[in-house]
């Protein structure tokens, strides 16, 4: 019998759950949930009394509600929560109308802006959300509340789908794809297109010209950083500037994009040693948002 190889699925992000063991809860804590299914990947969030307790990040399927599922029984792992200690559920992103143990379903703008405003602090003013196929430039107040908003008008192949594509195309693992961009000494023109299918054909007649996987590389992020500091500066940028989503782990589209706009972003935690993950934004701001309309529910 012929061994069968392992493909590689170089565009495969990690999927991982965190619980925090400083943190414990009681029946009478206002327990909350995030659910954010988004396109590429499903989030969740559990808040105690308005703070963090645990999230998880996993792979989005077929199916919305499948997908809401799976990451909201990863998120209970390790807590001894049920669902029905869940005293209110917000879902939000792509598959926000589909699930099921949702109260409320809140778009990922408002989720995204408060979500950031919980990881970073009131001082966020603007943020952009690179998502798994749109990308969007969101302005807010002091308590995370959106004050105006942006999507790209295009099709954004420097979203996560987007960056999937090149990954397998060039067989570099996702989580490396950003610090391979960076490795040249010199940045190449940035490519034409925008389209996913049309930016992989341009690439693969680039590589046959002879440029490298690298250069290549570069030439795309830097042309989709372009493009999304452009939405930046239409809504409007402050100094307090953040990245969501997951691109906001891709440190060659975040270094050019400060590039382009001439500022640095505000420093990301290290969700790799336990820090809130960036791409969690939308789960904690619906969960975050999810106590308050708790709260007003109960006449409090």
């Amino acid at each position: 019998m012929t061994e069968k190889k392992e493909v590689k699925e170089f565009w495969r992000w990690k999927e991982y759950h965190r619980v925090r063991s400083d943190k414990s809860w009681s029946n009478k804590d206002v327990i909350t949930a995030g659910v954010d299914v988004g396109s590429v990947g499903s989030k969740a969030a559990i808040m105690i009394d308005g703070d963090i307790y645990a999230w998880a990040v996993t792979r989005t399927g077929s199916n919305s509600p499948d997908s809401a599922k799976k990451v909201m029984g990863m998120v209970l792992q390790d807590t001894d929560l049920t669902q029905d200690d869940i005293r209110y559920t917000v879902g939000t992103g792509y598959g926000r109308v589909n699930v099921p143990m949702a109260n409320k379903a809140i778009t990922e703008i408002a989720c995204h802006a408060r979500g950031a405003n919980y990881i970073w602090g009131p001082s966020v003013r603007t943020i952009l959300d690179v998502g798994g196929q749109d990308i969007k430039a969101i302005h807010c107040d002091e308590s995370g509340r959106v004050t105006s908003f942006l999507l790209n008008d295009k099709c954004a192949a420097g979203t996560g789908r987007g960056m999937e594509v090149f990954a397998d195309l060039l067989k570099i693992p996702i989580e490396e794809i950003g610090k391979v961009s960076l490795s040249l000494d010199e940045e190449p023109e940035p490519v034409s297109c925008t389209c996913v299918a049309y930016a992989k054909t341009e690439a693969v007649g680039l590589l046959r010209k002879g440029w490298s996987r690298e250069k290549v590389l570069a030439a795309y992020t830097r042309a989709m950083a372009m493009r999304m500091a452009n939405l930046v500066n239409r809504v409007g940028l402050e100094p307090e500037f953040v990245i969501t989503g997951g691109q906001s782990k891709n440190m060659g589209i975040v270094s050019r994009v400060e590039t382009v706009l001439g500022v640095k972003t505000l420093p990301s935690p290290n969700w790799r040693e336990g820090g809130l993950d960036p791409m969690l934004a939308g789960a904690i701001g619906a969960a975050s948002l999810g106590k308050a309309l708790y709260v007003k529910s109960q006449g409090n």
